[in-house]
Order: structure tokens, then C-alpha cells, then sequence
């Protein structure tokens, strides 16, 4: 009843008359509460807070319906009643982030139970279901009850407290409970200089940020501790299942035509964070991941989670330029790209070809913009507008593909073959004063694989040349041989004739009759011609020597 009521007095008066209502008599006490009746306004934020850590759902609202005097203003609201009383009064309770992380990381792992329980049962369909009016949703209409609402309302409740602005002369209290909070399995003694340090479990905390990124009070709370709390990124940088977190971010970057814009700035800017650090950017090279079901521009059966942070990162610069065109968007994307060059290993042959076709997009757009300009010199001046400036852009795809090569060029041969592929891209750029300290680089790997391209094409036409030609001289030796061979037995069997009809030894010798006689006499009986198998088996042997040959050459 009193959320619903703040919610009409914040949206109908000011801070000043909202303060009146919380006194016991109208113009009693002044608009800064120096009077000497006491101050309902404060007392009842002081007990909203302490419910907090009692966990009380509908006091983490209500403290979120009196910090919402911010939507209805254009100034921000650092000397306002409220602002004081929870900066600085006695409803300033820094357990209460303690509270709110928990209730946030804590409720994500009992979701079935909770919705499972007797108290949820009897809240959500039982007897105790009331509405005020207007609130109530529509006749015959059966919506699904968020499952979650104490750890949501909890979330944004931190990050309000979180976010506010430090006073003149004072440090927000909460943002550094934020920024200074440890991991309960650390063991070390709190620091003197951190008053307002707690400990919480970080594993539970990482788990429940991995699973609500697709909301983006989660995102901005995981960009919140990346940014600010050093404790928070040196546990999340050391965690081996780093996919479980860096995959919601990049299925958020790939659907960025559905997401609002500030969703996909802290996205990028979270992966612009993670990507600062070289033990990261090796390590993400090393988890392979199968089938992705949610990128469907091309099956990805195995991919290395660094190759597909490349796709996504690649996908959103394209979009950026062909949609959105935002300067701030398509520098941060290459910003990362280029933290992760250096640390670039076994390259998808699919991330690979993108990277080249990226720089084949921009050398285009950069021509293009030229020939505007030059058509607008030749004109009237006053009629050219501002073109865009893609020469920064190509300058850092080539120091990209520069510090790759340069440091892991014999972990990534995708990349190379792609360059090879379309080196005549990188021709126009090589006396370009702008690109040709880089292009130096470049062109000499592509240069000095060509050449030995070419040359390894030259040695494998001549040594097939000398194959081919071994191969008939061989074969016309068998057949010379067999022939000789057939030769000699068809006189040698003339002689026999001869011998036999005229029964004199021609041949000067009985031995040579009576194995030539006997030879005759087992084909004829065994109808199989000797002197065929003889050659075959001879022909077969002279094969087998001429394979050998070919392939010792």
C-alpha cells in the first residue's frame, strides 16, 4: 500500500511537499527537516533498509519507487532529501549489499524450489492474491509470474545504490561495498583502507551472472564489477569455463538488430575488458566448442571459442557500417580485435577468410570514398559533405593481421592461405605512405610464400616430366625384352623340328633337344604355353622394379 502510494505522490509533487507528508504537521518542519518534529521520511527508509536483510521483497520495491524522483528530473539529484538521507543518515546499512548480491546469486539456484514452495503457491494462486485498481491484468488473460522478482527487484535496487553520485565532501558508501567485496575462500585479513569490505562466494555470484545476461541489469552488474572491483576480474580471468560467461555476450553481439543499443555497448565493452588480458586471449583459443546453435550464417561443427569471438566481433563491425554507423561501436570493435591479434592461434579457416574479406570491404568503401572526393574537388566545394575516413580503419585490420603474422604466423596457416588468396587486395596499398611501413611486413610474407609456391610448382611439373619418361623407357624395355625372349624360343623350337624330321643334331648338342623336346612335350600335354608364363612372370618382375623406381623418384 505504501509503494502504491509513493508512486502517485512521486509522479503528482516534489521531493519537498513528498518530505511534508511525512510530517506531523504541514509547514511544522522546513524542506531540509531541521524542524523539531521527527523526520517519518527518514524513519521509514531506515526500516525499508533494515528489511532489506530480512529479506522482505516489498521493501527492495519500495526503496526503488522513492529513488525513481530521478526519472522526473533533468538535474541530477545530489542535494535532495532523499539523496541525503541515504548517503548519509542513519538509513545507510552496508550490509545491505551484502544482502543484495546473495539475494541476486542465491535465488537463480533456488528457482524450483522457490516456485515449487507452499509460500509461492499460496501468493501467486491462493487466497492471499489481491490488486489495487488499474494493476490487475486484463480478463482471461494468463501470464506467466516472473520467477525470479525478489532477485531482480534486488539487482536493481544495488545498482541504484551503486550508481549514485558521490557528495561534495563524501565517496558513495555503497560503490565502495561494490568495488572492494572478497571471495569468502580468501583468507587474508581485511584491509585498514577498505572500512566498508564484505565477503561473498564469488563461484555462486559467477554462476548467476553467467545465466542472466540476457537482461541488462545483469550485464551492467558484470560490467560494473569487471571495471571496478579488481578481486571480481582476477577470479573471473582465472576461471577455466571462461565459454560459459564469454557466450551470452557474443550471442548478444550477434543478435544486435534485437537488442537496445546500451545492451550492446556494455557487451562489447565487457569483452573490450576481458580482451586486455594475454592470459584470456591465449586461453580462449584452446576451448573448442561444437555445433552453435544460435549462429546460423554457417554450420559450425568445431570452432575454438578466440575463432567465433572473431566471427561475432567481425559481424558486428559490418552490421555497424551498413546499419547503425556509429564511430563509437566500430572503434571498440577493432579495439578488441586487435588486443586478441597477438594471441591469435590455429585460426578457424572460416575466421580467417572474414578477417580478409573485412579488409577487402573496407579497402572498397575506401575507394569509393576517393573517387567523392575527388569528384568534389572538381566541382563546387560547398557541396560536398562530410565523408567518412576508412584509412584509420584499414590501418588497423593490416596491424592485425601485421602482429599475427609476426608473432604466431606458424600457428595460423588459414591465415596465410587467405592472404595468399587474395593478395592482389594488399597490391594498391603497397606504396601507399599511409600503409607502407605495415605493407613492408606484409608483403614480404606474402612474397616470400609465392615464391616458394612457385618454385615448389616448378620442381613438381619437372619431376613429373622425369617420372612419366622413366616409366615409358621401362615399359619399352619389357617389351623389348619379351620379344627377344619369344624370338629365341620360336628358333630354338625350329631347331628341334628340324632335329626331330632329319634326326640329325643340328644344334651340335643332344641337351638342348631333349629340353627343348621336353618342353614341347608339357605343352602340348598341359595345353599352357611355357614360354607365356616365362615372359609373364618376367613381365611382372620388370613392373614391380619400374614402381619402385617411379616412386624413389
Amino acid at each position: 500500500m505504501i509503494r502504491c502510494l509513493l508512486k502517485v505522490f512521486i509522479r503528482e509533487m516534489s521531493e519537498e511537499e513528498l518530505h511534508q507528508q511525512f510530517s506531523y504537521q504541514e509547514g511544522a518542519t522546513n524542506s531540509t527537516g531541521d524542524g523539531g518534529g521527527e523526520d517519518l521520511l527518514e524513519e521509514l527508509m531506515s526500516n525499508l533498509v533494515h528489511l532489506i536483510v530480512e529479506v522482505t521483497p516489498a521493501a527492495v520495491t519500495t526503496l526503488l519507487v522513492l529513488f525513481s524522483y530521478q526519472l522526473f528530473q533533468k538535474d541530477i539529484l545530489r542535494n535532495g532529501i532523499i539523496y541525503q538521507h541515504i548517503m548519509k543518515g542513519r538509513c545507510i546499512l552496508f550490509e545491505a549489499v551484502t544482502t543484495l548480491l546473495v539475494l541476486f546469486s542465491y535465488q537463480l539456484f533456488q528457482k524450483d524450489i522457490l516456485r515449487n514452495g507452499i509460500i509461492y503457491q499460496h501468493i501467486m494462486k491462493g487466497r492471499c492474491v489481491f490488486t489495487l485498481g488499474g494493476s490487475g491484468n486484463k480478463a482471461g488473460v494468463d501470464q506467466e509470474p516472473n520467477p525470479l522478482p525478489l532477485s531482480n527487484q534486488s539487482l536493481l535496487l544495488l545498482l541504484v545504490l551503486a550508481n549514485l553520485t558521490d557528495g561534495p565532501d563524501w565517496p558513495n558508501p555503497y560503490r565502495q561495498a561494490v568495488t572492494c567485496f572478497r571471495n569468502t575462500q580468501d583468507t587474508s585479513s581485511l584491509p585498514v583502507d577498505q572500512p566498508h569490505s564484505f565477503q561473498i562466494n564469488f563461484n555462486s555470484l559467477y554462476t548467476a551472472l553467467c545465466e542472466q545476461q540476457c537482461s541488462d541489469q545483469a550485464t551492467l552488474l558484470l560490467y560494473t564489477l569487471l571495471h571496478q572491483n579488481v578481486n571480481m576480474r582476477t577470479y573471473m580471468l582465472s576461471r577455466t569455463d571462461m565459454d560459459n560467461l564469454v557466450m551470452p555476450i557474443l550471442e548478444i553481439l550477434y543478435h544486435v538488430e534485437e537488442r537496445n543499443s546500451h545492451h550492446v555497448y556494455m557487451a562489447l565493452i565487457i569483452l573490450l575488458i576481458l580482451t586486455e588480458d594475454d592470459g584470456f586471449n591465449r586461453s580462449i583459443h584452446e576451448v573448442v566448442l561444437k555445433n552453435i546453435s544460435w549462429y546460423t550464417e554457417r554450420t559450425l561443427t568445431e570452432i575454438s571459442l578466440g575463432s567465433l569471438l572473431i566471427l561475432v566481433v567481425i559481424r558486428t563491425i559490418q552490421f555497424n557500417m551498413t546499419r547503425t554507423r556509429d564511430k563509437y561501436l566500430h572503434t571498440n570493435c577493432l579495439a578488441a580485435l586487435a588486443n586478441m591479434s597477438a594471441q591469435f592461434r590455429c585460426l578457424h579457416q572460416y575466421a580467417a577468410q572474414r578477417i580478409i574479406s573485412l579488409f577487402a570491404l573496407l579497402s572498397k568503401k575506401h575507394n569509393k570514398v576517393l573517387e567523392q572526393a575527388t569528384q568534389s574537388l572538381r566541382g563546387r566545394p560547398g557541396d560536398s559533405a562530410t565523408l567518412p575516413d576508412y584509412a584509420q580503419d584499414l590501418s588497423v585490420i593490416e596491424e592485425i593481421i601485421n602482429s599475427c603474422l609476426a608473432t604466431s604466423l606458424h600457428h595460423n596457416p588459414n591465415l596465410v592461405y587467405a592472404l595468399l588468396y587474395k593478395r592482389e587486395l594488399f597490391e594498391q596499398f603497397r606504396m601507399h605512405p599511409s600503409f607502407q611501413d605495415i605493407m613492408q611486413n606484409l608483403d614480404t610474407v606474402i612474397s616470400f610464400f609465392s615464391q616458394r609456391l612457385e618454385q615448389a610448382g616448378s620442381d613438381l611439373s619437372g619431376c613429373v616430366v622425369s617420372r612419366v619418361c622413366v616409366c615409358v623407357l621401362w615399359c619399352v624395355s619389357v617389351v623389348c625384352v619379351c620379344v627377344v625372349v619369344c624370338v629365341c624360343w620360336l628358333c630354338v623350337v625350329v631347331v628341334v623340328c628340324v632335329c626331330v624330321v632329319s634326326g640329325v643334331c643340328v644344334c651340335g648338342g643332344c641337351v638342348c633337344c631333349v629340353v627343348s623336346g621336353v618342353c614341347c612335350v608339357v605343352c602340348v600335354v598341359s595345353g599352357v604355353c611355357v614360354v607365356c608364363c616365362v615372359c609373364l612372370v618376367l613381365c611382372v618382375v620388370l613392373c614391380l622394379v619400374v614402381v619402385c623406381c617411379c616412386v624413389r623418384l
